[in-house]
């Protein structure tokens, strides 16, 4: 199991937002251009690209999510007290 990953992540208020960005990256939108144009966190203007972290560091539905994602998958709408997330594990 890994000790670090590496993940992207889009976040936004709304869940019916959040379900919108998901279609669109399931029909093969860019995840880093999405994150871009709607993310409200300051990691947009890299694409949403977190840089790598360990457990413990992101809080823990975030976690558990990133964790349990292959490289390269995108996960589901994980919901935090920031907002809605979808997550892409980038390594």
């Amino acid at each position: 199991m890994a000790n670090r990953i590496r993940c992207a992540h889009i976040l936004v208020e709304k869940e019916s937002l959040a379900n919108e960005i998901l279609e669109r990256i399931k029909k093969g939108d860019s995840f880093a251009k999405l994150a871009e144009q709607y993310s409200i966190d300051g990691s947009r203007r890299r694409g949403g690209d977190l840089g790598s972290f360990g457990r413990g560091t992101m809080v823990k539905e975030f976690e558990n999510a990133a964790f349990a994602l292959n490289k390269g998958e995108v996960s589901g709408i994980v919901r935090t007290q920031f907002g809605y997330h979808i997550i892409k594990r980038l390594e």
